[in-house]
């Protein structure tokens, strides 16, 4: 079952009864909606006017539901997940805890390779020559010691938005970088969720390491689900144009908040990218067990 992503933009009142989730308005003009929990995959509060109540915060949890908090300016500032991953949990932070430096490097390898196919993926699609793409992401090796992930970055930063803008990739940079940051925090969040559900802990990244970072492991594997959302982000700079995309509004997010559902292909099968994610995860898991040394990330 594909689950839902809730947005709360105004006022609201959230709780929780017999696995409902319980949404009701403080200004009584709405009648009162349920949800069921199961059916919720992350849950994202915009206005500074909502109120949830602890026992709805831990139904949500209990659930394996992401709850993302945003600022004053609506941007996602703040991420809710479970702790309890599941019956063997403490054996997998083991074996994560202990992955060896080799193991590690082949894994960031094999994350970088995908992601910068994925990039190039996007540019073919846009009718750019991506020889040097393909040919760096078959280049990569254990660790990225040549940075090719820095050089195929350059250039497709570069390429993606040049018939509408000169572009510079930034996180305080002008539109469209902030549809990117909105919709990089929405994957974020989805690939957190997933690795809690596989039993890992998402701050020991397998490459990023920052002590004020408490999701790494996130920041590593959402690397080559990255271009599924600058595909979103192009399309809408096509349809509006880089000068109306200064406000991120409500129809720009609708957008944006369709990633969780967006289909992403592998090898073997299709599926909706929340639940993507979570086969990915669940190859990392093998790979720190041991049982395996490949993940299994999708092909844009």
């Amino acid at each position: 079952m594909i689950k839902r992503t809730l947005v709360f933009s105004n006022p609201t009142y959230l709780s929780h009864s017999n696995k409902q989730l319980l949404v009701t308005y403080p200004d009584k003009e709405k009648d009162s909606k349920t949800v069921p929990i199961e059916d919720i995959g992350v849950l994202l509060m915009e206005n500074q006017q909502i109120t949830i109540s602890h026992g709805c915060i831990s139904a949500l949890l209990e659930n394996n539901v992401a709850i993302i908090s945003c600022d004053s300016s609506h941007m996602p500032k703040g991420l809710i997940l479970p702790l309890d991953g599941g019956l063997t949990q403490s054996e997998r932070f083991r074996y994560q805890i202990e992955a060896s430096a080799p193991l590690k490097k082949q894994l960031w390898q094999q994350t970088i390779q995908q992601k910068i196919y994925n990039q190039g993926r996007v540019l073919e699609e846009l009718g750019y020559d991506v020889t040097n793409m393909f040919r760096w992401s078959r280049s990569v090796k254990s660790g990225d010691p040549d940075n090719y992930e820095g050089r195929a970055a350059a250039y497709y930063w570069q390429t993606i938005f040049s018939e509408f803008t000169s572009f510079n990739r930034g996180r305080g940079g002008e539109p469209p970088n902030n549809l990117l940051n909105y919709g990089y925090a929405i994957l974020r969040a989805a690939v957190a969720r997933a690795l809690v559900s596989s039993g890992l802990l998402p701050t020991l990244g397998i490459f990023h390491r920052n002590k004020y970072n408490a999701y790494c492991l996130a920041d590593d594997i959402m690397e080559p689900f990255r271009p599924y959302v600058d595909r979103i982000v192009y399309d809408l700079v096509k349809e509006f144009g880089v000068g109306a995309l200064g406000e991120l509004n409500k129809d720009l997010k609708v957008r944006l908040l369709q990633l969780p559902q967006l289909d992403v292909k592998f090898d073997d099968m299709t599926s909706p990218l929340l639940v993507g994610v979570s086969r990915t995860t669940a190859s990392l898991a093998r790979c720190y067990e041991g049982v395996s040394r490949k993940i299994n990330y999708p092909e844009l």
